[in-house]
Formats: structure tokens, sequence, C-alpha cells
């Protein structure tokens, strides 16, 4: 089973940012985002997001009743 969360590092150690059950010895793959970075992808993800969500040809779905 494949999942992603975010984490920080606090004083060399790996601490994520919400309730994470993993069992002792799990392999877990760590990538570094630079914070420089997630701001310009959390722009990126949002307007691909709007461009799916917010386009005309899915307004004929409001109209349906």
């Amino acid at each position: 089973m494949l999942f992603s969360f975010w984490a920080v590092v606090r004083a060399g150690h790996i601490v994520p940012l919400e309730n994470v059950q993993l069992p002792e010895n799990a392999r877990v793959l760590v990538t570094i985002s630079p914070d420089e970075e997630a701001e310009i992808w959390e722009s990126v993800s949002a307007s691909a997001l709007k461009a799916v969500w917010e386009n005309e040809e899915d307004d004929v779905y409001t109209e349906i009743k």
C-alpha cells in the first residue's frame, strides 16, 4: 500500500504532521520538498484542479435535476 503524508525535520528526526500508524521497521521513501518550491507546487496543483472542475462543458450537469 502506498500513501503520502507531510512531515518536518526536528532535531534530525522526521516527524509526521499528522497521526500516521506505521509498523516497526517499515520501509519508507523520503522526498525532500524545499520550502521555496512548496508554494509553486501548490499553485500549480490548484490551477490544474480549477481547470478540471471549473469548465463550461460541465455546466450542463448543474442544470439536470
